[in-house]
C-alpha cells in the first residue's frame, strides 16, 4: 500500500484527463512502487463544479489505464459529515451527492467496480481545520472503516 503522495485538494476533474498532473503523481509512485492491482477512487468535489457521471466513468477508465492490467478497482465517495457539520469545500450535499456517483458507478456492470460504500460519518471533531479533511482522530476512525472492509 502507498504512503500519502500529495492528492490533497484533488478533485474529479483533475482526474479526467490521462495526462495531468494528478496523473504525473500517480504514475510516479507508480515508477517507484509498480504496478497496483487495486486502486481505491474517492470522488470529490468542489460545490461549485460538482461533477458528472460521465467524469466519474472517465476518471475510472483512467485509473485502468495507469494501473496494473486487470487491477481492482474499487470506489467511495468522499467521507460524509455527521451533526450539520458541513464541508465548505463540497457543500451541503457534496458528500452524498459522490456517495451516489459512486453506486452509480458500482451497479454499471461495465465499468466492474467495487463500491466501498460511505465513509464516515465524521463529526465536526475529526476533521481539520479546513472543515473537510479528516485529522488525526477522523483518519483513525476512517482507517477502523477501511479495515472492517478490507479485513
Amino acid at each position: 500500500m502507498w504512503g500519502p503522495y500529495g492528492t490533497y485538494g484533488q478533485v474529479v476533474q483533475q482526474w479526467t484527463d490521462t495526462n495531468s498532473a494528478a496523473w504525473g503523481n500517480f504514475d510516479s509512485q507508480v515508477a517507484q512502487f509498480g504496478e497496483p492491482t487495486a486502486v481505491w477512487v474517492q470522488i470529490c468535489i468542489f460545490e461549485w463544479q460538482g461533477a458528472t457521471f460521465q467524469e466519474v466513468q472517465q476518471l475510472i477508465a483512467n485509473a485502468r489505464e495507469h494501473a496494473a492490467p486487470g487491477a481492482t478497482i474499487y470506489i467511495s465517495g468522499q467521507p460524509v459529515y455527521s451533526g450539520g457539520h458541513v464541508c465548505s469545500a463540497a457543500g451541503t450535499t457534496g458528500p452524498e451527492d459522490m456517495e451516489a456517483l459512486a453506486a452509480q458507478a458500482a451497479a454499471d456492470p461495465a465499468l466492474d467496480v467495487i463500491h466501498v460504500g460511505p465513509f464516515g460519518p465524521l463529526s465536526s471533531s475529526q476533521v481539520q481545520a479546513d472543515g473537510c479533511h479528516a485529522n488525526d482522530q477522523g483518519k483513525q476512525a476512517l482507517g477502523m472503516q477501511a479495515l472492517d472492509f478490507f479485513g
